[in-house]
């Protein structure tokens, strides 16, 4: 049984994250064989300088106003999600929250139908692990301008990666970098395995 229940979609997140695909397709093709690893265990350097990455501030919306129908639908969002705490599903976003490899490889392997690992699909896993830096900093763009405080900085309530609070306190909620990644990889995924796309699409959904 697949475990993995992926994260909410943003608003807004899918135009601009098309346009990553064939951005990234060439940049791999021009990209060197041995990516330049960074500094953090399990991450590595992207295909895409910073010039050449989408700009999210020109493509998506502003985040939803205070007193908004959209910010009310948020913050249900939120109180449904501190219902869960201590949950099985408050420590699977907690895994999913973690985004280095091979940690991250197998997130969408159910939805593939296949294994996700460096022996089995070696390619497949570097496509996937290069494009995390890439999809997460094409959302700095719109992150730097808008500035959105995240959830907890208002209500200070507990969040599934306590760890990370302080660091997150400094980097703005909208738009959000996992889940920027998530619809890179589900986009890259059914561009491979077109057949799959209801699948990646039902993933994305949960």
């Amino acid at each position: 049984m697949c475990a993995y229940q992926p994260r909410r979609a943003c608003r807004g997140a899918f135009p601009f994250l098309i346009g990553l695909i064939p951005i990234a397709v060439r940049a791999q093709a021009e990209a060197p064989a041995v990516p330049t690893p960074e500094t953090r265990p399990g991450f590595v350097a992207g295909y895409l300088q910073r010039d050449m990455l989408p700009d999210s501030f020109a493509l998506l919306p502003p985040p939803p106003a205070a007193g908004s129908t959209a910010f009310a639908l948020d913050e249900a969002v939120s109180r449904q999600s501190l219902t869960l705490r201590d949950t099985p599903r408050w420590k699977l976003a907690t895994e999913d929250a973690d985004l280095s490899f091979p940690h991250a490889a197998g997130t969408f392997a159910c939805a593939l139908g296949a294994p996700i690992t460096e022996r089995d699909t070696p390619t497949l896993y570097q496509v996937l692990q290069q494009s995390v830096p890439d999809a997460a900093l094409s959302t700095y763009a719109a992150k730097d301008r808008y500035k959105r405080p995240r959830a907890f900085m208002i209500n200070d309530v507990p969040i599934c990666t306590p760890d990370r609070r302080e660091r997150l306190t400094k980097d703005g909620s909208y738009p959000s970098g996992h889940t920027a990644v998530g619809w890179a990889w589900a986009l890259i995924l059914t561009e491979i395995v077109p057949e799959r796309t209801g699948d990646m699409q039902r993933a994305l959904a949960k």
